[in-house]
């Protein structure tokens, strides 16, 4: 006998609640509300440089900063990952927004988990990830503010 529509839904709402108490206790809740609301998301098409790379899980996180005054206006992130790369992609991009770029290579994974809160300890390479992927972006912008330079001198 097929499944009613309303047995059907209730158990689609079931499974949608278990998720959602799943990921409330693996990412805590300050995690949780950044995964049902994810921030920062997308490349910037007007991006100063990025940066990505692609960790050993298979996931790929990707970095975009715009500059303006030597601080970070504007940050976001892909990625093909997990929750867990989504959710350290983001708060990265958060955590670059108003720092120059020396503040921006002093931030380590351990800032990203403590800015989410709880975090599944099988996952934490994903913060990892995600600041190495900042960290590249920061020394590409850098390569090129350095150019910049070079070349204002030679034709100053």
């Amino acid at each position: 006998m097929p499944m009613s529509d309303d047995a059907f839904d209730a158990l689609v709402a079931q499974l949608q609640n278990q998720a959602f108490a799943d990921a409330r206790a693996a990412y805590g809740e300050i995690g949780f509300e950044r995964w049902r609301n994810p921030r920062f998301t997308g490349a910037l098409e007007d991006a100063d440089a990025s940066g990505g790379l692609k960790g050993g899980c298979g996931d790929t996180i990707h970095i975009y900063l715009k500059f303006s005054d030597d601080r970070v206006v504007k940050a976001s992130y892909t990625t093909d990952g997990c929750a867990s790369s989504s959710l350290c992609g983001s708060f990265t991009a958060e955590l670059a927004h108003g720092r120059n770029p020396e503040e921006l290579l002093e931030l380590e994974p351990a800032d990203v988990l403590n800015k989410i809160g709880a975090f599944p300890e099988g996952e934490k390479h994903c913060a990892t990830l995600a600041i190495k992927a900042l960290q590249e972006a920061v020394n590409k912008y850098m390569i090129s503010v350095a150019g910049h330079h070079r070349q204002g001198e030679r034709s100053g």
